[in-house]
């Protein structure tokens, strides 16, 4: 086996000198870890490019633990068959005598099963487990460790970190296991020249784990220049629906004022900027309106900057202060669909999906039986993607913006209804044409975590908005639902995303009603939001909409993911549904209770970027109830304890701490709640109604 070629490169490793096992690792592929695979039973068909995007061919992919055949010439397809049960592996794709490893999980993911790191010992770094592993796979970047180089015990696994680490500024180690009856969660850790970080300070924009997110609409969030401001003023828009002024200038006065500094944000994903068309489109019965495209989602030239957003230079001005202050900026792209003014399709009106269904019926809105050819508006017809002729230009004018502009990343816009192929190509020509740059891509997709997480791949994009988690948190706040159903379905994020996903865990944002509004009961969550935005005006309601609001938030900055903070969302605006959740950003004048969410807010977020184990801890949950959750994480044997009171009265939650806890740690209350450590080793913690704290060591 080829593998022995590693098992080889350690035989140096022991006696007290280490080779550099991995100096020869090819570097195409190596820039970030591989997603892993997640096998069924029996015969699995995968794609190269889905895990190393840019290999459109290897040598061989081999595997001591799975059988493996090509499916396609230079295995640009290959069939993985796999085991019953639990289990972890991996498989390799070789080129020019080496090669770069893939995990392979089998089995279900068992929140009871948990592991953690506990700490760093020289070059060895401690695992414990909750119970007995049966096996333990370690990789540094992308290759596997050789077994030599894990040593497996009854309470977890100590892993030997290569000598190639420690010339390396920042690269990481993932550790996977499972045991007879489960897997365990996999552990990530940051190396800083082949030691685990453990100041947050020394984290950067490119570390992905330690993302706070800011979304904008660039039009309703500030007025820099108002020499480009250009309204319809037509009879027939109304103004929640016209141009308001918003533009890139705005949003540089707001990057160098300092006011995301204060709210600890490290990326901005700011709305489409591609011309849209300059008359109106659409219409809106009750009231009457038609509407402008200020939102950015009617593309008429993909690569064209909308002049009512500012200037290519203004653009680039927006780049350089936001990067000056450590932050990534991500722009939502369009790929599902042109406006009907754009050139493109009216050179080519074949490129775009049968608007009549065989059946007679208008293929509009149809978002699961027709997913991948619906329209969204007659005006705006969706592109047959899955074609070469149409996929290839569109997947050029997304790289279009990579190279003209210092972008980070993309946002993608209705992901679920885009074939694969096309995220495939793009993958592909980012990583291949990119290599150096660090691109992180976030999508939308509505449906289960098995649709949403198909297309989280390597290869593919990197993370999805977690719409399952923030309807279910929503349903807790607003509707009274068990808060295990929350805890399950976090359990259920983490067994298919991964326990250190960058997934997005969401406030809301511009297609939904505003939580605050929902929570305080100005909006019943059974009607119709659209239709009360436009008719009522939506205020908050019950202040206590306020303290659910920053209760949802404390949750999004303590589990693992990117919390994603909405424009608005930080202080606390009221709203219904499109358009009403879209007025024009505030920036002062805030009520009392305004204040109090933008102070928790910021407070949240601040403790978020500085804690290692709210970055990279693993989680396990201590207490739960229908009312209170009570979780911990932890980060080279650093503890933080999460309490989260959803019910409307004051509670005491307590806990035994696991035997895996140290107890040798003082603990501070962030946020003024009352707890205690008793003599038998018990944690107790006392929430006030829809109130929430974070206990983490003193210093």
């Amino acid at each position: 086996m080829k593998r022995i070629f590693l098992f080889l490169l350690a035989a140096a490793a022991f006696g007290g000198c280490r080779s550099h096992s991995f100096a020869d690792a090819p570097a195409a592929g190596n820039a970030e870890p591989i997603v892993p695979a997640r096998l069924q039973p029996g015969a699995n068909r995968l794609f190269l490019t889905d895990y190393l995007p840019q290999w459109e061919r290897a040598d061989s992919v081999t595997s001591s633990e799975l059988g493996i055949e090509p499916a396609a010439d230079g295995w640009a397809e290959f069939v993985v068959t796999a085991p019953e049960g639990p289990f972890v592996a991996t498989f390799e794709a070789w080129t020019g005598g080496h090669c770069l490893s893939v995990v392979a999980l089998g089995g279900e993911r068992v929140s009871d099963a948990w592991a953690f790191s506990e700490g760093c010992d020289g070059s060895r770094i401690q695992v414990k487990t909750s119970q007995a592993p049966r096996q333990v796979v370690a990789l540094w970047q992308n290759c596997r460790l050789p077994d030599e180089y894990v040593s497996i015990s009854d309470r977890g696994a100590e892993v030997l970190l290569p000598a190639d680490a420690a010339d390396a500024d920042r690269s990481w180690l993932r550790v996977f296991a499972a045991s007879d009856d489960a897997r365990f969660n996999d552990l990530l850790l940051p190396l800083d020249k082949g030691r685990p970080v453990s100041d947050a300070a020394r984290l950067n924009r490119r570390d992905r784990q330690a993302q706070v997110l800011y979304s904008l609409m660039i039009d309703r969030f500030d007025n820099g220049n108002p020499a480009n401001d250009a309204p319809l003023r037509r009879s027939d828009v109304l103004p929640q629906v016209d141009y308001q002024g918003g533009d890139l200038r705005g949003i540089t006065d707001r990057i160098e004022a300092g006011f995301f500094d204060s709210l600890g944000i490290s990326t901005l994903w700011i709305s489409p900027v591609t011309q849209n068309p300059r008359d109106a489109w659409g219409l809106n019965k009750e009231p009457f309106t038609r509407f402008s495209g200020y939102h950015g989602y009617w593309p008429v030239y993909t690569t064209q900057l909308d002049d009512r957003f500012g200037t290519p230079d203004e653009f680039r001005e927006l780049l350089d202060a936001a990067h000056a202050r450590g932050m990534n900026v991500i722009l939502d792209y369009v790929a599902n669909h042109l406006h009907l003014r754009s050139p493109v399709l009216q050179a080519h009106p074949d490129w775009v999906t049968p608007l009549y269904l065989a059946d007679g019926r208008k293929n509009l809105g149809l978002w699961d039986d027709e997913r991948l050819t619906t329209w969204f508006d007659e005006h705006i017809p969706t592109l047959d993607l899955e074609r070469e002729e149409v996929c290839g230009p569109m997947t050029d004018s997304a790289l279009y913006w990579i190279a003209e502009y210092d972008l980070d990343g993309f946002r993608h816009d209705a992901c679920k209804h885009i074939p694969e192929n096309y995220w495939r190509m793009l993958g592909r020509k980012m990583k291949s044409r990119f290599p150096d740059r660090s691109l992180w891509q976030i999508g939308e997709t509505y449906g289960s975590p098995e649709l949403i997480s198909s297309y989280v791949r390597s290869g593919m994009i990197d993370a999805q908005f977690d719409f399952n988690v923030y309807h279910t948190a929503l349903d807790v706040a607003v509707r009274g639902r068990s808060v295990r159903d929350l805890a399950a379905e976090v359990d259920r994020s983490l067994a298919v995303y991964g326990a250190h996903h960058t997934m997005g865990n969401i406030t809301g944002n511009h297609d939904k009603a505003r939580l605050v509004s929902l929570a305080g009961g100005a909006l019943s969550p059974d009607e119709d939001h659209k239709l009360a935005g436009w008719t009522r005006e939506v205020g908050v309601g019950d202040p206590v909409g306020y303290r659910k609001l920053a209760l949802v938030e404390a949750l999004n900055c303590t589990l693992p993911g990117v919390p994603c903070i909405y424009q608005g969302d930080e202080y606390g605006e009221p709203g219904g549904n499109d358009p009403d959740n879209r007025r024009m950003m505030r920036f002062g004048g805030y009520t009392p209770d305004e204040q109090t969410v933008r102070r928790l807010t910021g407070a949240l977020t601040h403790l978020r970027r500085t804690s290692m184990p709210l970055l990279y801890g693993d989680m396990t949950t201590l207490a739960l109830t229908d009312d209170v959750w009570l979780f911990a994480r932890v980060y080279m044997g650093e503890w933080v304890f999460v309490a989260l009171n959803f019910g409307d009265r004051p509670q005491r939650v307590a806990s035994a701490l696991p035997a895996l806890f140290a107890g040798n740690t003082k603990f501070k209350a962030n946020f003024g709640a009352g707890f205690g450590l008793t003599p038998a080793g018990e944690l107790v913690v006392e929430l006030p109604a829809h109130g929430f704290e974070i206990l983490t060591k003193t210093e």
